[in-house]
């Protein structure tokens, strides 16, 4: 069986206060959300953030909205604030879980 990228059956959005960062997966059509809800789980993003070492990720299904919600803690290298790391807040690593292939 091949591969997808997340990018190219979903979109995301993002947010982050402090450590913790708030990824919203939200499928383009709604024929693909079931494939993303057994693909995109919170072991298989907790291993695509891995380099990232986060402490806990929770997934929140919402069926009606075609979408998913991830709290990933602890990969923002203490959050914005607190980072040398410009690049480590909410946006930039929702293109990373985009990239994810499933």
């Amino acid at each position: 069986m091949s591969t997808t990228l997340l990018y190219d059956l979903a979109h995301a959005r993002t947010g982050d206060k402090g450590n913790r960062i708030n990824i919203s997966l939200i499928a383009y059509r709604a024929v693909d959300f079931d494939r993303l809800v057994s693909a995109v789980t919170e072991q298989t993003v907790a291993k695509h953030f891995g380099d990232r070492q986060p402490t806990s990720v929770k997934r929140y299904v919402l069926p009606k909205l075609h979408a998913m919600n991830f709290v990933i803690d602890d990969v923002l290298d203490g959050g914005v604030n607190d980072s040398l790391n410009l690049d480590m807040h909410g946006k930039s690593l929702s293109y990373h879980l985009l990239s994810m292939r499933i």
